[in-house]
């Protein structure tokens, strides 16, 4: 599974580590389905008589909806590799908090595990090649 939609299915999941790549991937992913709501929207009200910004509206408010809880626990996840709580994702509610929480998002997350969980950059073997399964390796093995 792409790592973009990793946070879609650990939906509610405010537990463990998530890396830099898994946080704004799915960001990317927001932005874009977004972006193409709101031009779906454009095309529709400019081709049909259908009123698009309205359908554009609801779309997005059923995106942002379905989402909310999967992107609230990614910004957890990514906290917490940092080695921070998932409080520090108020800062964003206050002036020029959102300047801290960028430059916390973007910090590479603590190697080793922390006192939220193991190196999300360990991955598990699959059974199906020599070392027994389920023993951890770092990502940069071939």
């Amino acid at each position: 599974m792409p790592v973009m939609f990793r946070p879609l299915v650990r939906y509610a999941d405010f537990l463990g580590r998530s890396r830099r790549s898994e946080f704004w991937l799915f960001y990317l992913l927001n932005f874009l389905v977004t972006a193409g709501c709101v031009v779906g929207g454009l095309i529709v009200e400019r081709t049909t008589p259908l009123p698009g910004d309205a359908i554009g509206f609801w779309l997005l408010n059923l995106l942002y909806l379905a989402t909310i809880v999967p992107w609230l626990a990614v910004l957890v996840r990514r906290l917490h590799d940092i080695d921070k709580s998932g409080w520090w994702g108020l800062t964003a509610l206050i002036p020029f908090g959102i300047v801290v929480l960028i430059t916390f998002l973007v910090r590479e997350g603590v190697s080793g595990p922390n006192r939220f969980g193991p190196d999300p950059k360990a991955v598990l073997i699959d059974s199906g090649h020599d070392a027994e399964p389920g023993r951890l390796v770092p990502d940069s093995l071939p």
